[in-house]
C-alpha cells in the first residue's frame, strides 16, 4: 500500500454525512413508501421497530432512501508535511454535489487524483454515484469506474485494505483509530446520531465538524499503515 510522496499528494480523502430523504416516513413519496417496506421487512430489526420508525433509524444508509448533505475532504501539502481538511455543507443535495464534481475536476486537471475512503468502495464511492444520477448529474471520471479494469480504478479503500482478503468482519474508521492510537472524532458525536442532529436539532454545524474530524482520521490512519509517523496537531488546518 505504501505510496510515493508525489502520489501522496495526489491523494483526495473524503467523507460523507447522509440522512434519510425525509425527516419523516409520511413525506415519502407513495411508490418509495412500498419499496422501504419491502426493503425494511428484509432488515434485521432487533427492536422491532415497524418500518415506519425504521426508516428514520436506518435509511440513510441506503442512497434510494437517503441524500447526502456534508462531503468532508482533505489533502497534503508542503511535501506532505501538513495537512488541510474541511467540508463542503448545503441542504439542497444537487448543489452540494455539484460542488463536489467541480472540486474533483479541478483536481485532476491538476494531475492524477486518487480518492481514499474508509469502506469508500462499499459506501462512499457509490453513495455518491447514485445520488449524483438521481440528481442528473454526469459523473466525474474519477468515479466513474464504468468499463475500467480494477487497476483503473483511482480509489483507495483503508478498510479493504486491513482486511487483508478477510471479508468476514466491518472494521470502523473509529476501532481503528483506537488501535493505533490516533485521536479519534467520536467525542463529537456518532454516526448514527447525524439523523437527529440534521432534522431535530438542525445542527448542521456539529455535522461538518464531526465530518471533518472523520478526514483527519481518516488521512493519519493510512500514514500509519504506510509505515509512517501521524502528523502533530500544529500540522493540521482545518478550514
Amino acid at each position: 500500500m505504501s505510496q510515493s510522496p508525489l502520489q501522496l499528494k495526489n491523494i483526495l480523502f473524503l467523507d460523507i454525512e447522509t440522512v434519510s430523504l425525509t425527516e419523516n416516513f409520511s413525506e415519502l413519496p407513495e411508490r418509495l413508501k412500498d419499496h422501504w417496506r419491502r426493503k425494511a421487512s428484509k432488515l434485521k430489526n432487533e427492536g422491532e421497530l415497524e418500518p415506519e420508525d425504521l426508516y428514520f433509524e436506518r435509511a440513510a444508509i441506503y442512497a434510494e432512501f437517503g441524500k447526502v448533505i456534508c462531503i468532508g475532504v482533505g489533502g497534503f501539502y508542503e511535501q506532505d508535511t501538513k495537512f488541510r481538511a474541511k467540508t463542503l455543507v448545503n441542504t439542497d443535495e444537487k448543489l452540494l454535489l455539484l460542488e463536489f464534481k467541480n472540486l474533483l475536476e479541478e483536481h485532476t486537471a491538476k494531475g492524477n487524483l486518487i480518492l481514499c475512503a474508509h469502506n469508500g468502495r462499499e459506501f462512499d464511492f457509490p453513495y455518491l454515484c447514485r445520488r449524483m444520477l438521481i440528481n442528473g448529474i454526469k459523473l466525474p471520471a474519477v468515479l466513474d469506474i464504468t468499463g475500467k479494469k480494477p487497476w483503473e480504478v483511482m480509489h483507495i479503500d483503508t478498510l479493504e485494505f486491513w482486511k487483508f482478503g478477510d471479508y468476514k468482519n466491518y472494521t470502523s474508521l473509529d476501532l481503528l483509530a483506537s488501535v493505533f492510537d490516533i485521536p479519534g472524532s467520536k467525542s463529537l458525536m456518532d454516526g448514527s446520531e447525524v439523523n437527529t442532529n440534521y432534522y431535530h436539532q438542525n445542527n448542521l454545524q456539529k455535522i461538518a465538524e464531526y465530518c471533518r474530524e472523520d478526514v483527519v482520521v481518516l488521512a493519519q490512519l493510512y500514514l500509519k499503515m504506510n509505515g509512517r509517523d501521524i502528523l502533530e496537531e500544529g500540522n493540521i488546518h482545518r478550514v
